[in-house]
Formats: C-alpha cells, structure tokens, sequence
C-alpha cells in the first residue's frame, strides 16, 4: 500500500479553493497553511494586508497557493463583494473558515452596551451573515462544502474574564448545529472546531501570570497549544472524503481541559 498516496485521497484538497475569514490571524494563518499544503488555494481574509502577506510568503515558500482579499465580517455587503471576487479569480469556493473575533477582558459590571454589541456582532453575527452569503452560493451550486466555525473553550464552559466573548461562542456552537441541520442532506457540512488555549494576539491581553497558572493546572497536557496542532482537525473538517459524514458536531482541541472538572 502506498501510505502517500493513501493519505493524499482521503486528506488532499487538491482543485478545491478555500476563504479563511480571520486568515491574517494566528490561528487561522496557520490553519490556511495547512489548508495549502494539502493542495487548496487558500484566500486570506482580513483587514491587514502586511500580516497576509507574510503569510502568504511563509505559504508559497512550502509550495502553497494564495492571495490576499480584504473583506469586514460585521458589513453583508462586503461579505458580498468577496464572495463575487474569489469566484472571479478562482472559479469556485469548496471550503469557508469563519475565524474573526474580538476579545475583552472588561469586568461583568462595567460591560458597555456598545461593547456587547461590537463583540456579539463580529463573534456571532459576523459568522451568521458568512454562512448566509456563501452557504446561498454553496446552495445555488448544488455540490458539496464544508464550513468550519472556529468556536472556543468558553463557549462550552464559562470562563471568568470574557463574559461577552465566552456567550457569543456559545451562541456560535448552537448557530453551527443549526446550519448543519438545515443543510446536511445538500452536502453542505457545518462544523465547529474548538480550540483551548492557544496564545494569540486576542487573548494574550488576559493571559497574565496567575491566568496562565490557571489554566495549566485545569489542563491535563499541562501546557498550551501550538497553531499547527489546529492543522489535523482542520483537514478532517475541510475534506470531503475523510469528513465527508461529519456535520454538526463540535471537534474540540485542547490538551483535556474539556474533560476537567475538579
């Protein structure tokens, strides 16, 4: 048996065009990485330029394809607009990664309602309004797609610090199934993936030294999470072939600290 070859059918993503909403991110950056080499091109969206391209430069030097696209997840029509350009460039979109967010770390009472609103409506909102614009376009092509909603450890469990982060990721969970629901006998497969702790530019803000004391004790593997050990999940969602009946569910990345309780 050629294991290469074995591994390429059910993982390659070979002809297949992927939007990493949040690509110009940490995470997602190195999850469009893996995305890239199992052959998708893979479109970095965001808004800043000089973060895709380094990435984009990190993808082409292992053989990748990929390009930048400036888009706002909390604004339908430049959803819109993104959506019309990735066609016109690449033919097609198989794969959507929903991974903008916001954080913050203001205590409960001193929560504004402009705050509230902005991080519901990148968080949550934001990912309503992707699978609307894409999921109508997965649907008027009547083939299959695989979304994949980036949700979050606090969204299955509270966490002090990020109340309004922790319940729209909560809310991001229910969304998902909803739309895997809705959608599952068109071949259009709705997924959340749920990381645990991984530092990143969103949260380093509330990663202090007796947070991270916190966590690692909560955590069985001891320690953080590092980007690439996103990749593995990522590729199981993304291929039609090795994922191709898994919808609705939540694949959870986090040493154990889902499985902890006291």
């Amino acid at each position: 048996m050629n294991t290469a070859s074995y591994l390429k059918d059910l993982f390659g993503l070979d002809g297949k065009t992927a939007v990493v909403i949040g690509g110009t991110g940490e995470l997602c950056g190195h999850m469009a990485m893996g995305l890239a080499r199992a052959g998708a091109e893979v479109v970095l969206v965001g808004r800043d330029e000089v973060k895709a391209n380094a990435r984009l430069a990190e993808i082409e030097k292992i053989g990748g394809r990929g390009y930048f696209a400036h888009a706002d997840a909390s604004d339908r029509s430049s959803l819109n607009e993104l959506l019309d350009s990735v066609v016109e460039q690449s033919g097609q979109v198989d794969i959507l990664i929903n991974g903008a967010g916001i954080n913050s770390p203001t205590p409960l009472v001193e929560i504004t309602d402009e705050e509230a609103h902005r991080i519901f409506d990148i968080n949550l909102v934001g990912v309503l309004r992707a699978c609307q614009v894409f999921g109508n376009y997965f649907l008027s092509r009547d083939v299959q797609a695989s979304i994949i909603n980036l949700g979050s450890i606090s969204g299955l469990n509270p966490l002090s610090r990020v109340f309004t982060y922790s319940s729209s990721k909560a809310a991001v969970h229910n969304l998902t199934r909803n739309i895997a629901r809705e959608w599952a006998d068109r071949d259009i497969r709705v997924n959340t993936l749920v990381p645990g702790f991984f530092p990143a530019e969103q949260n380093r803000k509330v990663l202090d030294e007796s947070r991270v004391a916190d966590i690692l004790r909560h955590t069985p593997s001891s320690r953080f999470g590092s980007p690439e050990e996103l990749i593995g999940a990522t590729l199981l969602l993304a291929s039609n072939t090795a994922g191709g009946f898994i919808t609705g569910t939540e694949i959870v990345v986090d040493g154990g600290f889902n499985s902890m309780s006291i």
